[in-house]
């Protein structure tokens, strides 16, 4: 595995993590109808844990390179280290009101697992698609040869 390969990764999921967040926020701030905000110091918590999360997710998708584990094993291990990560972020905290119960906790964690797969899909799809339009182009180049 290269540093740059690593680099990259992080970087992205640092950009995707904070990017949700900033979805999660608009959001809140939507569907809220009291007015909404947000301290510095809980704000801040809340970047860096975005952060942590997307790297979660983003460096536990270099599973993908282990060729030799089957494709749903290697989604397991990243949903497992992504959704782990978040979850226990979610409860530090405080994103899920864990004085109320384990509902609101079992309804963030079914919320969470159904928005990340969603997600997963769409990167799924995305380089799906990528990859057959690179196989069309090097069959093209292969014919005119």
């Amino acid at each position: 595995m290269k540093l740059i390969s690593i680099i990259k990764q992080l970087a992205l999921g640092a950009f995707v993590g904070c990017f949700v967040l900033c979805m999660v926020i608009v959001l809140i701030s939507i569907l809220t109808n009291d007015s909404v905000s947000f301290d510095g110091l809980y704000l801040s918590k809340s970047i860096f844990a975005s952060i942590v999360i997307g790297w979660a997710f983003s460096i536990s998708g270099l599973v993908y390179d282990k060729e030799d584990l089957p494709l749903p094993l290697q989604v397991l291990i990243q949903m497992i280290c992504g959704l782990g990560t978040l979850m226990l972020s979610a409860v530090i905290l405080g994103w899920v009101p864990l004085d109320e119960g384990l509902d609101p906790l079992i309804s963030f964690g079914i919320f969470t697992a159904i928005f990340t797969i969603v997600f997963w899909i769409g990167f799924y799809l995305y380089d799906y698609y990528q990859a057959k339009q690179l196989n069309q182009k090097i069959s093209q180049i292969n014919k005119e040869e």
